[in-house]
């Protein structure tokens, strides 16, 4: 049933998730998927984030897409195996934050709305967000998280009545550890109100605007597990929280542990699986290698004696005997000969072949 037609509209909510972003700064690992659909823990992490709506009453949720729209149709099709009903939006132009909600409000039937910047692992009680959001008889509900190190964000400062009193930019000094945390409840009249067919960006117009005009803006305000999947070095952290149980998630395909080895994969008696490491369905892992914090992308091989740290592996990526792979990523395809050293954010584009001892960051070969 189309969403207009849905009856009750305030005992259900619609979500928008957002997952237009190019993920330039996860390259090259999403030179071949989005960043939502890229493995996480075994499965693409939007899958992480599916898992989790049905828990305050989603059943439809639309996904507004832009790069490599067709990729998460192909994977999740309808929905109906989640059950959720999925529909795709896709932007002909890059439209931002709020341009990308203002262009799916023809699909929403729901009084209210959740949204979702579909590269953010979270903890949030969602219950409570939306319960917070409805009993304040707010416009827009923020979530908002503390963090340690503020100074790399915008702050959000909120009232005694958790009224957001302003949207500041990054600062040396901010004035509150409250920063956006990407998930919003809205009224659905309010994205009406959004500026139609250009790019717009909630953060710096939309929210702003709304306070300007005494709209009631909320802030939910909690220490949950919160995590921004925006880089390489957070993005196998993610990975590795998801399979030890730290991140939240009901779509891990295994139990949680210091490893998880998805069906198909060949990991040696000898070798040793730590840190939350993934190993992916057809990958080998041969004696005596180590794999601490290690994501493996289907089909890579790891060589026998080398060890892997804190990295992602791309698919049917080859290291050979020998090396040491420490907080780098390797694209898809790549084949790393024996006894090379790659570390301190080395990046390997997709097909690339080093012979072996080509690159070393000890003076031993």
């Amino acid at each position: 049933m189309a969403s207009a037609e849905r009856p009750d509209q305030e005992a259900t909510i619609d979500a928008i998730v957002l997952v237009g972003g190019q993920g330039t700064r996860l390259r090259p690992l999403t030179l071949s998927a989005p960043k939502p659909m890229l493995p996480t823990a075994g499965v693409p992490f939007l899958a992480h984030l599916l898992s989790r709506v049905r828990t305050v009453g989603v059943r439809h949720v639309v996904l507004s897409t832009s790069f490599r729209a067709d990729v998460f149709a192909d994977y999740f099709g309808t929905g109906a195996d989640l059950g959720l009903e999925l529909e795709y939006v896709t932007e002909e132009v890059p439209l931002g934050t709020g341009g990308g909600i203002r262009n799916v409000a023809d699909r929403l039937g729901s009084a209210d709305v959740l949204v979702f910047n579909g590269d953010v692992l979270s903890g949030v009680d969602l219950p409570k967000l939306v319960a917070t959001h409805r009993d304040g008889g707010a416009d827009v509900t923020l979530h908002l998280t503390r963090v340690e190190d503020p100074r790399a964000f915008g702050s959000v400062p909120t009232g005694a009545d958790g009224r957001v009193q302003a949207f500041l930019e990054k600062s040396p000094d901010p004035i509150t550890d409250q920063v956006n945390a990407g998930c919003y409840v809205f009224r659905r009249s309010v994205i009406d109100t959004v500026a139609a067919g250009r790019p717009v960006s909630v953060e710096r117009e939309t929210f702003p605007s709304l306070l300007a005009d005494g709209a009631t803006v909320l802030g939910y305000v909690d220490s949950a597990y919160w995590l921004d999947l925006g880089t390489p070095a957070t993005f196998v952290q993610g990975s590795r929280d998801l399979v030890r149980g730290i991140a939240p998630s009901g779509a891990l395909p295994g139990p949680t542990g210091e490893a998880l080895v998805l069906p198909g994969a060949s990991v040696a008696e000898d070798a040793a699986l730590a840190g939350g490491t993934t190993v992916g369905a057809g990958c080998e892992v041969a004696a005596g290698a180590l794999l601490d914090g290690a994501v493996l992308f289907d089909g890579a091989r790891i060589g026998a004696g080398a060890t892997v740290r804190r990295s992602v592996v791309g698919r049917r990526t080859v290291i050979g005997e020998g090396c040491l792979v420490e907080d780098a990523v390797l694209g898809d395809g790549v084949v790393l000969g024996a006894r090379n050293e790659l570390r301190a954010g080395a990046r390997v584009w997709p097909g690339v072949r080093l012979g072996d001892v080509a690159v070393r960051f000890s003076p031993d070969a």
